[in-house]
């Protein structure tokens, strides 16, 4: 599942000072630090943000339930972070808990999606915004997280539902941001830097699952 609160993703807060530190950088020569840093903040202005309509989702036939706004950040992406990766995570629970806990703010963490053993796929945060599930702040603003129902040792959670609508949803993330289907680019939360996670664990067919993926994104170009 997602970090816990002790690994939240933290805002960094950029006040009038540091944007003017950083207007001296550009002009004796640090300009390409600044652009970056004013991309990363122009959404926050007044008026500019991408029009949001409630309860939208990004993936057609998924269910949206809301997580909680303490365990995500608010964002522009791809315009003010690039997304060039997919997470694979397995709750290590039930999906009703699953949703609980996403929706408690005092949990600290949340993913994208969660993809059930039938095939069910709910989205509680939208892919323009970050998610704090990756327990990494900059895997978390370049990724989008997909939890899976079960645990990681119990291969017969995995069921060919899943897979299927799972390798779906990768499948259209991966055309919406032109992102490689490898191994490089869709990971498990284990490869994650830093981690003390260990799903999908040994009993997700990376092998199967990537074969799944090609074909989903094939069959839809």
């Amino acid at each position: 599942m997602g970090a816990t609160e002790g690994s939240r993703d933290t805002d960094r807060r950029i006040g009038r000072r540091a944007l003017l530190v950083g207007g001296t950088a550009a002009a004796v020569g640090s300009a390409v630090l600044a652009r970056d840093e004013l991309a990363r903040l122009w959404w926050r202005a007044p008026g500019v943000e991408k029009p949001r309509v409630e309860g939208a989702v990004d993936f057609r036939g998924a269910q949206w339930v809301a997580a909680s706004d303490a365990n995500w950040r608010r964002a522009d992406r791809p315009d003010d972070y690039g997304v060039d990766m997919v997470i694979i995570h397995v709750t290590q629970g039930s999906f009703a808990s699953a949703v609980k806990v996403f929706q408690d703010p005092g949990h600290g963490a949340a993913a994208h999606y969660i993809v059930r053993k039938d095939g069910h796929i709910t989205q509680m945060i939208r892919e323009l915004d970050v998610a704090y599930h990756a327990g990494n702040r900059s895997y978390n603003e370049r990724s989008v997280g997909i939890e899976h129902e079960g645990f990681v040792d119990r291969p017969e959670d995995f069921t060919d539902a899943m897979y299927a609508a799972s390798a779906r949803l990768t499948a259209g993330i991966c055309t919406r941001y032109d992102i490689p289907v490898d191994r490089e680019h869709i990971i498990g939360h284990v490869e994650v830097p830093g981690t003390d996670h260990t799903d999908p664990g040994r009993h997700w067919d990376w092998d199967r699952y990537m074969k799944l993926v090609r074909q989903a994104r094939q069959t839809s170009a």
